[in-house]
């Protein structure tokens, strides 16, 4: 029996600013230049896509079957959403959250209203203020069914390999957190939280304000699923959850489907399964290539040598780390995943010892298959060793005296952003990818 191959796939969010770093409702116009320059250049339009907010576009990649593949497609795109924007005297802004208070304006489409009376407006909008990375890890085809969860006529094989991605998508989650923080302002200010997650998954128990922080079946970690039969009743109660959600705010069940909503597209979770065949992973900020590019590695590989080993990843109480012994790979149980330790990732993050170990043992677990790409990797991980994240990096140079970031120091941080995204992609796309 040959390895098997899987493929990945990319999705990523940016901020649209204008040159002096003011942002841009520009998104329709931008988009129709993209659609036009992709097809004089044989590239499939349909990775420039809308965002619900007019200042917020996606760049999305075609499946490919490495990172390093995978790398090559993502630059491509970027590098023409980048060649439009100048055009049109635009930028692209990277990362997480815009750093100065802004009011987006919301797209008028019905799913969108139904989002947002649901939740509630005032929380709806903190989604149009926080960018975030998807990245997709495919599981074997027809094993996801969007009417059911899990198809009937799937194989105890694939069926075993879909709750092992998806769990070991799980076990990633505040690592991916801790990793990829990117912007330390929202709204003007430095909150000392990873913002991106705070207000767009939200917590009552932590305290945190977010657009699902009433509603974490919807939005927040789903646990771990310990059997197929576990991971198909987690879809059909959240399904019913939001369907609750729903009848609460006035909105007949209708209305959400014909608006496109299914069970599957009920879920806005950090991971959930997609219709089109992968495990989504949903929490990672948007951030510059170089961070983007290691993750997309980390994730691969640790999803391969899963895959490759036919190892169980199961939870176990007790243990704070990745721990492998035999075929099992043993991760943090879901009490300490989404209590402390989300808590510890959002709050000190990879200044925290116990997020330091955890983390690693992520690394070393998967740079042991690291091929194609592997010093990405070894270079976010000595980032790592010194806490060296974007967020760190930026608050040595963007230190307020004041409580609140001001104008011109904001719109300073977002051109450097919008620059080093630049001379990231010119210098990537110079051949030093491999």
């Amino acid at each position: 029996m040959g390895v098997v191959k899987r493929r990945i796939g990319l999705e990523q969010e940016f901020f649209l600013v204008d040159e002096n770093g003011y942002l841009s409702d520009r998104a329709d116009e931008f988009l129709d230049s993209c659609h036009l320059m992709a097809q004089a250049q044989g590239i499939n339009p349909n990775y420039f896509v809308p965002e619900f907010v007019k200042s917020m576009v996606e760049i999305n990649t075609p499946p490919a079957y490495t990172g390093i593949e995978l790398a090559r497609e993502y630059l491509k795109n970027l590098k023409l959403a980048l060649s439009v924007s100048r055009q049109m005297h635009l930028r692209l802004y990277p990362l997480s959250s815009y750093p100065l208070h802004i009011m987006p304006v919301m797209r008028d489409r019905p799913n969108y209203h139904i989002q947002a009376r649901t939740v509630g407006y005032d929380k709806f909008l903190h989604a149009g203020k926080c960018t975030g990375t998807h990245l997709h890890l495919e599981v074997p085809a027809g094993v996801i069914d969007p009417r059911v969860a899990v198809s009937y006529n799937s194989t105890s094989a694939e069926r075993e390999e879909l709750l092992n991605i998806y769990n070991l998508a799980t076990a990633c989650d505040s690592a991916l957190i801790s990793l990829t923080r990117a912007c330390p302002f929202y709204e003007g200010q430095a909150i000392g939280l990873a913002a991106h997650t705070i207000r767009y998954r939200g917590s009552e128990v932590f305290g945190w304000e977010g657009v699902y922080t009433n509603l974490q079946a919807v939005g927040g970690l789903m646990p771990y699923a310990e059997t197929v039969e576990d991971l198909v009743e987690q879809q059909f109660a959240r399904y019913y959850t939001w369907l609750q959600a729903l009848e609460k705010a006035g909105i007949e069940r209708h209305q959400f489907l014909e608006s496109g909503g299914s069970l599957l597209k009920s879920a806005w979770n950090p991971i959930r399964l997609n219709k089109i065949g992968t495990v989504e992973v949903r929490c990672i900020d948007s951030n510059y290539p170089s961070v983007t590019l290691a993750i997309i590695i980390l994730l691969e590989n640790a999803a391969n040598r899963v895959r490759h080993e036919n190892l169980t990843v199961r939870p176990a109480k007790g243990v704070e780390v990745f721990e492998l012994a035999g075929n099992h790979l043993y991760v943090p149980d879901f009490a300490y995943l989404n209590g402390q330790l989300l808590y510890t990732a959002a709050t000190e993050g990879m200044k925290s010892p116990r997020v330091q170990a955890y983390v690693d043992s992520i690394f070393k677990f998967a740079m042991s298959e690291a091929k194609e790409g592997a010093h990405f990797l070894e270079k976010l991980s000595q980032d790592m060793e010194h806490y060296q994240t974007i967020e760190a990096e930026i608050l040595q140079e963007f230190t307020p005296t004041t409580a609140q970031l001001s104008l011109d120091a904001g719109l300073r941080l977002v051109r450097e952003c919008c620059e080093k995204l630049e001379v990231q992609v010119s210098w990537l796309d110079d051949g030093n990818l491999n």
